[in-house]
């Protein structure tokens, strides 16, 4: 989440926008909707145009209202405060194949093997190293 990433609080951001802070948790949790004038004014505090809420989305589709995208991808991770530091960083490992065995390791872990040589064979057939 863009708020966390620049190091914004929830009660910045309420103020900001002229709204409590429990408002804004709220908003962030999924508990309340936020209108489009409202995502925008979102968008200018956070320095990011409207469309960075809707990336990764594909034309026509949308959450099922639990955090679980089509596919059972569980977006809602990704504005938790683990989700962001996880994401960091994952991204932060210079090496593609250690990143690639973090990969490994984690689908190990949570018991999706077959997802993990998925992902590695479709690294290999687009020649990203091992």
């Amino acid at each position: 989440m863009q708020r966390m990433l620049i190091g914004m609080s929830q009660e910045k951001l309420g103020e900001a926008l002229g709204l409590t802070f429990q408002q804004v948790q709220k908003y962030e949790k999924g508990t309340n909707r936020i209108g489009a004038s409202r995502l925008y004014e979102i968008g200018a505090v956070l320095g990011v145009p409207i469309e960075y809420f809707f990336e990764g989305l594909e034309r026509g589709t949308a959450p099922a209202g639990n955090g679980q995208a089509r596919g059972g991808l569980d977006v809602g991770m990704l504005s938790t405060a683990e989700g962001i530091q996880l994401n960091s960083a994952f991204f932060a490992i210079p090496d593609p194949k250690l990143r690639r065995r973090v990969l490994e390791l984690i689908k190990a872990l949570s018991g999706r093997e077959d997802e993990a040589e998925t992902i590695l064979a479709e690294g290999k057939r687009h020649n990203y190293g091992e």
